[in-house]
């Protein structure tokens, strides 16, 4: 007798680009992974010179599509694409109407440490721009329309002024002074729709960081009574209460920063999470567990 059919083969873009790690079910009739699958072609991905950078897309776009996955979350018409700019002809990294697309020099790692510190931002990763436009996919798939809206407005603020203006308002002025008390990150503070984009990439990051935590077995339990504990928790991100995962989460990136003080870096987490930051987390936490209980 012969081997059995195996039940998985692996992507295409592995054998013929080296880009790609994940499988194709045996009886899938697509070539592609279904995070590949989701890349719309470009005259880039064909160039021999951007093979790193697209290396560097895919992985943090696995990472992206494995937690919508895990959070059993909608990705009908999501897409993306990764465009090179060119003499004359920028390219904003950016979503509309399910498009995502990502500059490629944000997968250069010195180009990207520039530009964080040229817009003075404590965090600009690859991962975080997929994270962050998702945000954008979302709030049309979750909250446009729905019940959530005027809740969303109470919180964030209203989607409806101009979003243009107030992002050219935001670049030539800058943040509010105190955006630290109410937004995540500066750039937040822009538009109600930023606001949400922002705080949804964070969640994601939580998501993953804990996720992986659990996976790998982590259990913190420190001597001092009243620091934060974290064990693992196959439930962790599933009919779990929001404080307990924002119990986990402070326990986390409390060991994470202090590990990379030992070895002389910066906070892997160099973020402060105040009271309305946590309430808006705490409503992208509730439109995902109530999308998740009607489906």
């Amino acid at each position: 007798m012969g081997a059995p059919e195996a039940g998985y083969r692996l992507c295409i873009n592995y054998s013929r680009h080296n880009v790609c790690n994940w499988a194709v079910a045996a009886g899938d009739a697509d070539e592609q992974c279904l995070s590949c699958r989701l890349t719309q072609p470009t005259p880039e991905l064909a160039d021999e010179s951007h093979r790193p950078a697209w290396f560097k897309l895919e992985a943090a776009k696995r990472r992206l599509v494995y937690t919508l996955q895990l959070l059993q979350l909608p990705m009908q018409g999501l897409k993306f694409e990764f465009r090179a700019e060119a003499p004359g002809q920028p390219v904003i990294t950016g979503h509309a109407n399910g498009l995502i697309t990502i500059n490629i020099a944000e997968a250069d790692d010195a180009i990207r440490e520039q530009r964080r510190a040229n817009l003075q931002e404590a965090y600009r990763t690859l991962l975080g721009h997929f994270r962050h436009e998702s945000g954008h996919y979302f709030w049309n798939r979750l909250i446009s329309n729905s019940e959530h809206l005027d809740a969303f407005r109470a919180l964030f603020g209203d989607e409806r002024q101009d979003y243009s203006a107030a992002l050219q308002r935001h670049y030539e002025q800058g943040a509010p002074v105190s955006w630290q008390a109410n937004f995540i990150s500066a750039y937040a503070s822009s538009h109600p729709w930023e606001d949400w984009a922002e705080c949804w990439a964070h969640y994601l990051h939580m998501i993953d960081v804990m996720e992986t935590a659990s996976s790998c077995g982590l259990t913190l339990r420190p001597r001092h009574p009243n620091d934060p504990r974290f064990e693992p928790d196959s439930h962790l991100l599933r009919r779990r209460r929001f404080e307990s995962v924002m119990d986990a989460w402070f326990a986390v990136t409390n060991v994470i920063n202090n590990l990379n003080r030992s070895l002389g870096q910066q906070d892997a987490y160099p973020f402060v999470l105040s009271s309305p930051t946590i309430e808006k987390l705490r409503f992208v936490h509730k439109a995902i567990e109530d999308h998740t209980s009607a489906g």
